[in-house]
């Protein structure tokens, strides 16, 4: 889209002229319902912040010479590993597939996203259940060489920090490998061949012309790495490792302390909000560097013997710890014990879990749309500002979303039930604490910003001469919307909605915190039946979610295959 300042055209017509132009607008209404609608998804890190600093107790001065240093430093230490090897695995991934063709090569290309469809709690359960001590591997190691005990050898302990730096690293690098693959299919093949023609070999040729052209990519790949780990729970939780969000549980679930909880969220939130500017950042400096003119892609060079073996070896470790591995393991629970297939909860889980996913998801691109939509036909400055501020639902993680969601919902809650017993004298009880109402509306504020860019980048590829044409022919802003707009935007509606509801089924903090009692989701009684080591009853579920983010992956390479051709 033009700045403000850019005149609008319709079709053979010339420009429009100012005081036409500002009849365009659809409105102080659709104004208004934007304004609401982001109201809406900012209303809870507002809350945060207020509950933070207005706390019933204030324990800050006890977590800050107690426990805040561990979180904090056990959170920077996940999260700057993850990043590292995410960031060395997902860009030496993307560079090989680019740069080289190896067996397998035009498969792996596409095979390492398959991480992206298994939420990095499951991948954990399933790595730690195959290399633990009571586990296969080392199982099959003290038959093969007659050892008895663990002092008989050495094995790197799968509950340590440094390995759920690896499984969190295995589960994320696709954000850096998508990025890092795009940065490198873009730049001109001529850089390359002059470099080639002048003796740079293939190491050469990545450190001193593909890492810093794709360095900007790469750390944006990086920030959306770290973000997830700090937002992380459920490996966290099952290693035992005390971070930042762990935190949020351990001080409002056992101390019942929310102002507490508000204030390490609050920590979390300046974290986030540093690493969002981060991957701005990043994205924006990648831009610098696309050419004018349709660049000549990028030629592949044949591999041959140990080399090509070599690069198909590389490829697939991290397939295989991110996907492969965890995958056999669950699908091998699942198999030994089919009958918990039809254990109790499991099918009221599946339900629960549908309904909440499609009624957020629904919700969530709805708004998405109106705001966009909004936003485009509005002329004042604080409509189009308030836009990008949407969007830091995502970056939050769903454990801060939990604390400004319940307090001030359970509040409003109270007072509706009070004005209906005044009113009836009946007592309703909590109607929407009580209820999934507090987690479909954590699941729209934190996935706001994926439907949002979704449905926004898809109105940029609209030709504006089209609703032009139709408002000239006497249609309302309502009318573009339906006759114009939606049926060209089919199909990236669809798309939003799908990936809002792949994410509303593997999130898990904020489900956790803010369900009402006795009520499961599939990702919650996965966390349920793993912590208590029942890796069998957690197979269903665990494959269950894991089909629906497979779902989610294919769209995503199909949508990738599209860009490309």
């Amino acid at each position: 889209m033009a700045g403000q300042n850019t005149q609008a055209f319709t079709a053979g017509t010339g420009p429009v002229p100012q005081g036409r132009q500002r009849r365009v607008g659809g409105g102080p209404g659709w104004t208004l319902g934007a304004l609401v609608i982001a109201a809406v998804v900012l209303i809870p890190l507002v809350a945060v912040v207020v509950i933070a600093f207005n706390p019933t107790e204030n324990i800050w001065p006890h977590l800050l010479a107690t426990t805040l240093p561990r979180y904090l430093t056990n959170s920077v230490i996940l999260a700057a590993g993850s990043a590292v090897l995410a960031s060395a695995v997902g860009a030496g991934a993307a560079w090989l597939v680019t740069m080289y063709r190896f067996p397998l090569s035009r498969w792996l290309e596409w095979w390492l996203l398959l991480p992206m469809a298994i939420p990095a709690y499951v991948s954990a359960y399933g790595l730690v259940d195959l290399l633990d001590y009571a586990g296969p591997l080392q199982s099959a190691l003290r038959q093969t060489f007659g050892w008895s005990s663990a002092r008989d050898y050495w094995f790197f302990s799968p509950r340590s920090r440094g390995f759920a730096v690896v499984v969190l690293a295995s589960a994320l690098y696709p954000y850096v490998y998508l990025l890092s693959r795009a940065a490198f299919r873009e730049q001109p093949s001529g850089s390359y061949e002059v470099a080639r023609a002048l003796g740079a070999g293939p190491w050469r040729l990545f450190w001193r012309i593909g890492l810093p052209l794709a360095r900007p990519a790469i750390a944006a790949g990086a920030a959306i790495v770290m973000m997830e780990v700090v937002s992380d729970y459920g490996v966290s939780f099952y290693f035992g490792i005390q971070t930042l969000t762990t935190g949020i549980f351990s001080v409002w679930l056992e101390t019942g302390n929310a102002g507490g909880a508000a204030q390490i969220a609050c920590v979390i939130l300046a974290v986030i909000l540093c690493l969002m500017v981060l991957e701005r950042y990043g994205r924006r400096r990648s831009r610098f560097f696309q050419s004018a003119r349709q660049p000549r892609p990028v030629t592949r060079q044949t591999l041959r013997g140990l080399p090509a073996l070599g690069a198909t070896a590389l490829c697939l470790v991290p397939l295989a710890m991110g996907f492969l591995l965890p995958t056999a393991v669950i699908l091998g629970h699942a198999l030994e014990r089919p009958s918990e297939w039809l254990s109790p909860g499991l099918g009221q889980a599946l339900v629960h879990t549908l309904v909440v996913g499609a009624l957020a998801s629904v919700l969530t691109v709805f708004a998405a749309l109106f705001l966009v939509y909004a936003v485009r036909l509005a002329l004042s400055r604080t409509a189009r500002l308030v836009m990008p501020l949407t969007a830091l639902g995502y970056g939050t993680p769903g454990a801060v979303l939990a604390v400004g969601i319940l307090f001030p919902l359970a509040a409003l809650d109270h007072r509706v039930a009070d004005a209906i017993l005044a009113l009836t004298g009946h007592d309703p009880g909590l109607l929407l604490t009580g209820s999934a109402a507090a987690i479909v509306l954590a699941f729209v504020v934190r996935f706001f910003g994926i439907a949002e860019g979704a449905v926004d980048s898809a109105f940029g590829r609209i030709s504006p001469s089209l609703p032009m044409a139709a408002r000239s022919l006497g249609r309302t802003a309502r009318g573009v919307l339906t006759s114009v707009y939606l049926p060209i935007l089919r199909g990236s509606v669809g798309t939003a909605l799908l990936l809002v509801f792949v994410e509303c089924v593997k999130e898990l903090p904020a489900t956790l915190l803010l369900r009402p009692f006795n009520y499961e989701t599939l990702a919650t009684r996965v966390q349920e039946k793993a912590s208590l080591e029942k890796l069998g009853e957690a197979a269903p579920p665990a494959l269950i979610v894991m089909a629906v983010g497979l779902v989610a992956v294919a769209l995503l390479a199909r949508a990738s295959r599209a860009r490309e051709r």
